[in-house]
């Protein structure tokens, strides 16, 4: 009987203490100051990989990465966005094949007028591959990006996908 006893008693213990080994370094790692830690690892005080996006008929894709970093104050900010564009459309451009195209915009602090004051676009041609993009802009409060079809020598896009949101300044 003390025999059974002990060997109960005993495995009991290694159990617990089991249990007292795993449950800590699962909260840690689950808990938001582990994951914000780890976010904020870049050295941005706001960052995210974002995409993929594509163009209306999925002919086009982007996707990339955003960082943003304000000023000890928080009356400023640097907002960097990295991505790239691929052309997906395999068709030449005798039988419609059209390039790939992204549109940044973004939004500045001061602008009460809805205005998407900094904007730039990235085109890529070439069915299978990618093109890099790099965007920056100062004292911002929404960046979005849209991915369309352009023609090869045409500055209409064609095929636009929906405005996505990289960031807003209350999203933080």
């Amino acid at each position: 009987m003390m025999k059974r006893l002990t060997t109960g008693l005993l495995a009991t213990a290694a159990a617990t203490a089991a249990f007292a080994l795993a449950v800590p370094a699962a909260a840690q790692a689950a808990t938001p100051a582990a994951a914000s830690a780890a976010a904020g690892s870049s050295g941005y005080d706001y960052d995210d990989y974002w995409g993929s996006y594509y163009s209306g008929n999925h002919k086009a894709k982007a996707s990339g990465w955003i960082g943003v970093d304000w000023n000890r104050r928080q009356t400023s900010n640097e907002v960097h966005l990295r991505g790239k564009v691929y052309d997906l459309d395999h068709r030449t451009y005798r039988q419609g094949g059209k390039c790939a195209l992204v549109r940044v915009q973004a939004h500045r602090f001061d602008d009460h007028h809805g205005h998407w004051a900094e904007r730039e676009s990235y085109r890529h041609c070439g069915a299978g591959g990618y093109k890099r993009f790099h965007f920056a802009a100062d004292d911002v409060d929404s960046v979005r990006v849209q991915v369309c079809q352009i023609g090869l020598r045409s500055s209409h896009p064609t095929r636009c996908g929906d405005w996505e949101y990289l960031y807003t300044a209350e999203s933080e």
